[in-house]
């Protein structure tokens, strides 16, 4: 009789439960090698919807399709052994109605592995975040600046600073959380606001560009790492200078096969006798 294989990958629902202890680490993955990386580092991996930015070249995230999410979430999901995976839904792919969202996510789930999907949205996304856990799909949940929402709202700007924007937010979160959301991702919102808020919901709150109140707290890694040069939001922190470390690599390769220093001997087959 086989037994049922282990997962040791942690859950939703264990990361739901670290709310109020450990701070939760979360970084961006988008390909097999870089997830290796990171995942015996982290508690969530998220395959983002950056992508369509740090690996595209896309001025936004609006032109990201539901096919670019699963295939870089098989990916990730190839090279994660214990952190909980996430992949975004797109734009487009669950704005419609709870349905066509139910009709991603199952796509998502099932081409990928992954533990979980990501939808933007606070009190108009409520019915379809319940319609989705209800039906077992695990969501998490993004209020703030919402990336996908550049163009109505004006650019990428921090919000909370006015009593109608503070509000609003508050109704998002708690709409999001009743909903049956397992986490919380608080984007560019004013300090005071995301800490008050991760007092209050019940579920943990992952800050990128919020407090450091927040039960966890998440980067895109390629702007930790230096990777991605076009802009440097106020609220990264460049813990490396890879994108500097790669140039130099680069230009001594270069200057070495102009020069026939590479290869070299011991980079050569010589014949067999």
């Amino acid at each position: 009789m086989s037994q049922p294989t282990q997962i040791k990958r942690r859950t939703t629902a264990q990361i739901r439960a670290m709310k109020g202890g450990t701070p939760i680490v979360c970084l961006t993955a988008y390909t097999t090698p870089v997830a290796r990386l990171l995942d015996p580092h982290c508690d969530v991996l998220l395959v983002g919807d950056s992508l369509g930015m740090v690996l595209y070249g896309l001025e936004t995230t609006v032109a990201v399709t539901l096919d670019m999410m699963i295939a870089h979430g098989a990916a990730v999901r190839r090279g994660a052994d214990q952190a909980c995976v996430i992949v975004d839904l797109p734009f487009g792919s669950y704005q419609e109605s709870p349905q066509q969202a139910f009709r991603a996510a199952v796509r998502v789930l099932q081409e990928t592995g992954c533990d979980g999907v990501k939808l933007e949205g606070g009190a108009e996304m409520a019915e379809t975040i319940a319609f989705l856990t209800a039906r077992g799909v695990p969501v998490v949940g993004h209020v703030g600046l919402m990336p996908q929402m550049v163009h109505t709202a004006g650019g990428f700007r921090s919000v909370g600073h006015s009593e109608a924007e503070e509000a609003k937010i508050r109704r998002d979160a708690m709409a999001v959380a009743e909903a049956g959301a397992f986490a919380l991702v608080i984007e560019g919102t004013v300090e005071p606001l995301a800490r008050d808020l991760t007092a209050t919901l019940p579920i943990p709150t992952i800050g990128i560009g919020a407090s450091a109140a927040c039960d966890g707290q998440i980067l895109v890694s390629d702007d930790m790492l230096g990777l991605f040069n076009a802009f440097k939001p106020r609220f990264v922190k460049r813990y490396a200078d890879l994108g500097a470390t790669v140039s130099t690599a680069v230009e001594t390769y270069a200057a070495e096969v102009r020069a026939r220093q590479f290869p070299a001997a011991e980079h050569t087959f010589p014949p067999r006798r």
